[in-house]
């Protein structure tokens, strides 16, 4: 019996090396896949490029809101 209990802890422990190596390689393979970017989850996503006149009316709108909250907080 005990050369079977010494083929089991040796197999024991070579799962456990094992189980370490895989570690080290899941470890090493999201380091290099989050270096990629985002192209490695799907794509690349851009920033979006507005005219000037559509900058206006977006700026138009953010000074229209803060106006309105500002008139509601003086009331």
């Amino acid at each position: 019996m005990s050369t079977m209990n010494q083929v089991v802890r040796q197999l024991q422990a070579q799962r456990r090396q094992s189980e370490q190596q895989l570690e080290k390689l899941n470890l090493a393979i999201r380091a290099l896949t989050s270096m990629e970017g985002p192209s490695a989850s799907g794509g690349t996503r851009r920033k979006p490029h507005f005219s000037a006149a559509a900058r206006e009316r977006i700026a138009a709108a953010q000074r229209a809101r803060w106006a309105k909250l500002k008139a509601a907080q003086r009331n």
